[in-house]
């Protein structure tokens, strides 16, 4: 996309969030929903095809641009993200990346639209970071797989056209090498949904058990056509995912940052304003110094991944700096904002809830460290 256009995109989506993004966070929180008119404007805007190519009737960003487009987003309440969040990450990018081009001709198209909406089956109540260890099974049956098991956690299922899900295919092949990605249509029978979880924060995005049971899928559904590459598939994602939610995590430390500098120059304590406090002052300059890195540290790796080259240690190394550093500059916000930091009408506490699962998803810090630490180590040798 040229500058002045990408400009224009994102002035757009500045003004959406500004205009009717905000003024709707207080609806948001107390209906659990992101109202359907705000995602029929999201879909006007072409935010479900932000990783679409234009040839299937996306905006074919890169990653820098989407980043961009996604700081501007989450600056408002995370949950307005979550509704494209899906859709924008593995369920288009495993089709994009790997994919049949019949595939791609018949879910792409929708997808960028937004007329389909897809959520990643994975995750399972004994299989989380530990994804190879999954149980759903996907037995052949002549030209059809039959897949049963139980999928936990996953975003945006009842509002899911489409899942791209992961079922253990090959039965002789243990760990990762038997997993498949089959594409499963929402409404296929044998799916059904648990009841929406109660989560600590990000109200309007809901997360819901999948069950499948004896759900049938054509074998032509299985992402690329080959059997026992699934795994292979979610892990080419990662890397944009993790970028991914790194712009997440600095939208939300621009809002964060933005709120504590106002009411730092609002309020007044002793007859003047605590911004003039150096102890706040400190707090204020730790938040955008840490920001700051977070910045650096995206703009390089989303930089690096546009143009092909192997970044798993830096976007590891990224959305384990940015999901850190969101957690303690909303800490820092509560801290600044004093006891309004605690009551909802301020909203500083209600980021503080929803920023704790992102050092969760798209792999714990945890997973984060385990993963650069043996980056480091494979380049020694």
């Amino acid at each position: 996309m040229d500058q002045e256009t990408f400009s224009l995109l994102r002035d757009t989506v500045r003004r959406f969030v500004d205009e009717r993004l905000i003024p709707a966070e207080d609806q948001v929180e107390h209906d659990d929903a992101v109202p359907e008119a705000i995602v029929a404007e999201m879909r006007e805007l072409g935010l479900f095809g932000l990783s679409v190519p234009e040839e299937y009737g996306g905006l074919g960003l890169t990653m820098a641009e989407e980043a961009a487009v996604i700081r501007e987003l989450t600056r408002a309440s995370v949950s307005f993200r979550s509704v494209i969040g899906t859709t924008v990450g593995i369920g288009s990018q495993g089709i994009v990346i790997d994919g049949t081009e019949e595939q791609k001709r018949e879910w792409l198209p929708r997808l960028a639209t937004g007329e389909a909406i897809a959520s990643f089956g994975l995750t399972e109540p004994d299989a989380g970071s530990d994804a190879a260890s999954l149980r759903t099974v996907a037995v052949r049956d002549g030209d059809n797989y039959r897949i049963t098991g139980t999928k936990r956690y996953i975003t945006n299922a009842g509002r899911a056209t489409v899942f791209t899900l992961m079922a253990r295919s090959e039965p002789d092949v243990k760990g990762a090498g038997g997993i498949s990605a089959f594409i499963v249509p929402a409404d296929t029978p044998g799916i059904s949904l648990g009841k929406p979880d109660k989560k600590m924060g990000q109200r309007g995005a809901h997360v819901y058990d999948v069950i499948l049971d004896d759900v049938v899928v054509p074998a032509a559904n299985i992402i690329g056509g080959v059997p026992g590459r699934g795994f292979k598939t979610a892990m080419k994602v990662l890397d944009r995912g993790r970028i991914h939610i790194a712009a997440v995590a600095m939208g939300m430390c621009d809002r964060l940052i933005e709120m504590s500098l106002r009411y730092a120059l609002e309020r007044k304590q002793f007859g003047q304003r605590i911004a003039d406090f150096q102890l706040v002052q400190a707090m204020l300059a730790d938040c955008k110094t840490e920001a700051l890195a977070v910045e650096a540290l995206m703009e390089r790796a989303a930089a690096r991944f546009d143009a092909g080259e192997q970044i798993s240690l830096e976007a590891s190394a990224l959305k384990y700096l940015a999901s850190e550093t969101v957690g303690r500059i909303a800490d820092r916000a509560v801290q600044i904002h004093g006891g309004a930091g605690y009551i909802a009408e301020y909203k500083v506490e209600r980021f503080y809830r929803d920023v704790r699962v992102l050092r969760l998803y798209e792999g714990t810090s945890q997973i984060q460290q385990l993963i650069i630490a043996r980056e480091m180590i494979r380049a020694a040798h």
